[in-house]
Parts: structure tokens; sequence; C-alpha cells
């Protein structure tokens, strides 16, 4: 369905868009005042003032982009684009008649790399605050009452922000294992913001938790030379992923030479001697072993962070994950209250609290925000990358719903084939009734981009067949998409 954009809804509404002032006791007051500057409040806090809300955003890390630009998506990226460079150097220039000699990988440069593209992000958000009027305000805030935010300024002493609204967009932190106490500093157990500053690469790493982020930084290491194990408690890996795809990923991984043990659990750690040793014990129960490491990352998830606050005082409702329970425009129990992103149920990535964001200040402001979170996709950026949005083919099973389902593999893709990037493949699910397409997975080079027209394809409501019948480039690796879809209502060409 389309929708008027926000200049248009404003045009009809006859709201200025020019930032608006208000006084409260001789104070300022503002319209928002968003608490959290990562990806979600950021982006709600310029759509704001574009909207014509005074708007100010409260940070405490210093730096604007949240964990995802300081340490977690961005950065992560930096490194995997440079690894995977090092290893096509090592592994596939040969075979494209490029000779190399005396290559080697300098560490050093790569993490320098890695913090200048983090720097100059970072250093772009301030630019756009003051470009849209966005007051930037540097410290710990909380709710101090449902108009009112009170800020441990980062210089010391405090502030009061009074404000018509609060939008609560606090993100996440990284999830505790007891078994495995993190201690960044040392850099023997580390985090997903410590394996970001390691000074050298180990020669044997276990990777703790099986999920998006730890295969990231698994990959990472193992293209730079490290003997990499992951351990994961459950029988899987990604274990929202679409089974189907979850297995054939592993395969891929497997001969990469990263090594897995699955149904596994971590029950104690011992940092005493040259090497941390793990005890871990299969998940069914049953005889503890030990693995040796020179570093441990633990990657078993994230939690929202809402302790500190003042939320629960204030009556606000937080359910047994620490997530804020919201309604569907985003609303608290209390009306003047959002919150968005990480803090809130739903996957935690950087893409769907912008969206809630949006949607959140967009309500706020008289209009009609809302998200789509059959359209939100989720990438894995190892290489070859996994990109999938909409249903599993397990949740359809679950749910009842009948289904078509089609597969095309990259090996039969001419681009993939003469790029060498022919692992992986695309998997279509649509309604057998409708041929609606319900859900979306790739694997294979690029697999990020590719998923952008299966986004706009269920976000439109477009049948495997409309796909099937649009025109792709060739040679294209968005040919084996076509060529899935013709899989899913008929025949494919190519396979």
């Amino acid at each position: 369905m389309l929708r008027a954009s926000s200049k248009t809804l404003l045009a009809r509404r006859c709201i200025a868009p020019a930032a608006r002032s208000f006084s409260a006791g001789g104070e300022d007051k503002y319209d928002v005042v968003v608490v959290g500057g990562g990806p979600g409040g950021y982006v709600a806090a310029i759509k704001a003032s574009q909207l014509g809300l005074k708007t100010a955003c409260v940070e405490s890390r210093g730096t604007l982009g949240g964990t995802c630009l300081n340490v977690g998506c961005i950065p992560s990226k930096a490194l995997l684009h440079s690894t995977h460079l090092l290893h096509m150097a090592q592994h596939d220039f040969k075979s494209h008649g490029i000779k190399v000699s005396g290559l080697e990988a300098d560490f050093t440069a790569m993490m320098k790399n890695k913090s200048k593209s983090v720097r100059g992000l970072t250093g772009g958000i301030e630019f756009l605050f003051k470009k849209y009027g966005v007051d930037y305000v540097k410290g710990f805030g909380k709710v101090s009452s449902a108009n009112q935010v009170s800020v441990e300024l980062g210089e010391g002493g405090n502030s009061t922000l009074n404000t018509s609204n609060i939008l609560i967009a606090t993100g996440s932190a990284v999830a505790k294992l007891p078994p495995c106490p993190v201690d960044n500093e040392g850099g023997r157990i580390v985090d997903s913001t410590g394996v970001l500053s390691l000074t050298e690469v180990p020669e044997k790493m276990v990777v703790v938790g099986g999920g998006v982020i730890g295969l990231e930084m698994g990959s990472v290491y193992s293209r730079l030379g490290a003997e990499v194990t992951v351990v994961e408690y459950l029988d899987r890996i990604v274990p929202a992923m679409d089974l189907e795809v979850g297995k054939e990923f592993m395969k891929i991984l497997k001969k990469q030479k990263i090594k897995f043990k699955l149904s596994t659990g971590v029950v104690a750690s011992d940092t005493a001697g040259d090497k941390v040793k793990l005890t871990v014990q299969p998940a069914a129960g049953g005889d503890e072993e030990q693995i040796e490491a020179d570093v441990v990352l633990v990657s078993t998830g994230r939690v929202p962070f809402t302790e500190g606050l003042g939320l629960e005082e204030m009556g606000i409702q937080i359910d047994q994950r620490g997530c804020i329970e919201v309604d569907d425009e985003f609303r608290t129990a209390i009306p003047s209250i959002f919150a968005i992103g990480d803090c809130i149920a739903g996957p935690m990535l950087a893409h769907k609290a912008e969206e809630e964001g949006i949607a959140a200040v967009e309500n706020m402001a008289g209009l009609h925000g809302h998200v789509n979170y059959n359209a939100i996709p989720g990438v894995v950026y190892t290489h070859p990358e996994v990109a999938e949005v909409g249903k599993t083919e397990e949740a359809l099973k679950a749910e009842g719903v009948s289904y078509n389902k089609g597969v095309f593999p990259m090996v039969a893709n001419s681009r993939a084939r003469t790029t060498g990037d022919a692992d992986g493949m695309v998997k279509i699910l649509a309604c057998s009734e409708t041929d609606k397409i319900l859900g979306i997975h790739i694997i294979g080079s690029n697999a990020g981009e590719m998923i952008a027209e299966g986004v706009l394809g269920i976000e439109y409501g477009a049948s495997s067949e409309d796909i099937a019948r649009t025109c792709h480039a060739h040679p294209t690796l968005s040919e084996a998409f076509k060529e899935a879809c013709m899989a899913t209502y008929d025949q494919p060409i190519h396979s």
C-alpha cells in the first residue's frame, strides 16, 4: 500500500516544518527528548527535527552511533572486509591468473583502518545533528517524570530537560555468561567489544555461542590464521535461521576449517595458566572435557539496556527479558513516553530500530507511523553472506500454512561461477493458494544486497511469479533470485 510522504502529511495538517520552541518556568521546553544516540535514537532525533519538533538527544558514550557504530556492526564489517580481501589474495587470486609474492597480514593496520571508519561515521552524525538543529547532550539520561529527563553530564553536574515526549532508545548490552566471566582489558576472555581491540591474532580461539556475532568474528580470526572452534549449547547454529539454510551454511563454514561443538555448554573457565581452559559438557548431560584457547570470545547474545533509567519507578512495565512493554504506537504505560529498538521486543537489529524510531516520532507528530515486521531483513556478514526476510519453512509448518518452495543453487548461476563464488543458494517460500511470497532465504556472495529485492517484494505483496517475470540483468547474481521464483511457481530454466 502506498503511503504519503511525511512532508505531504504535515502539509495536510498545516503543521509548520520549522522547529518550535516552548518555555516552562523560563526554561526551554522540547517537543521530544531522545534518550540514547544509537541507530534508533539518532535517526529518530533527526526525523523529529525534520518534522518540525524541537529535539534533543542524550547519549552517555561520548560518541554517537551506539553499539552498532562504535563497537558492533561497523567495526566488525571493516574487519570482515579486510580479512576477506586477505583470504582472496591467499586462496583465490591464483585461479584468476594473479600471482602474489611476499603476502602478509598487517593486523595493526587493519585495526587502524577499522578505527578510522568508526571516527568518520560518528563525526558524520554530529554534523547531521547540527544540520537539522538537534541538540546533542552528552551525559547519562534518566526519566524523572512523564515530561522530564534528568541528565548526569559527562563533565560533571546535572541538567533537567523538560519535554512533551520522551523516547527511550538505550539499546542493549552484552549478555553475561557466569561460568566464563569477561575481562576485556586482560584480552583473554572477551566479549563482542573486546574482540575488536585485540592486539594480536591468537593461535587458538574458542567462540562461545553460534549466533551471528560469534560466527562473524570467528570468521575474521579464522581468515587471519587462528584455529577457531565454536561451542554452541543448542543443536544448530543461528537457531532462528531457516533449518535447511542453516545446515548448508554450517557445511560451508566447516569447509573454511571452522570447527563446531554443538549441543555443548560451558560450565567453567580457568585463566590461571598460559592458556584459557574451558570446561564443557554435553547439553543433555554426560562427561566433561576441557578445551584450551589463547582467546575465548563470549558471544551468547545481548539483553535490553533498561536498568537505572528510572522506568520502573515511573510504573513502566518491563518483562522478564528486560524489554520495555509498548503498544502498537511504541507508547509505554505513560502516554508521553515511548520506546524503540533493542530495549523493546523483537530482533536486535540496527535497521529495525531505525524504522521504529521514525515511526515513533511520526506518531508523536500526529502522523501514522508503522513498521512492517514481516519485512525486516537479517544478514550474517560472513563469506558467503546469509540473508533472510519473512517466514522460515519451520514457521510456516508450525502455523499450518500451505506453501510452495523454490530453490536455485548458486553453482548454476553464471556470474557466481565466473567469480568463483558459487557456494550457496536462493530459497523462496510462497503461499500455495495465492503465490504471495512469504519468506526468502539466501546464501551467497552479496546476499545482504540481494535481499533488498525480496524485502521490497514482501512489502508490496509480490507473488513469486511477479518476480520471476521481471527482467533481471545478465549476468548477475540476482538472476538466481529470479530462477528461484521460477522454481516456486513453475520451473527454473537453468537447473
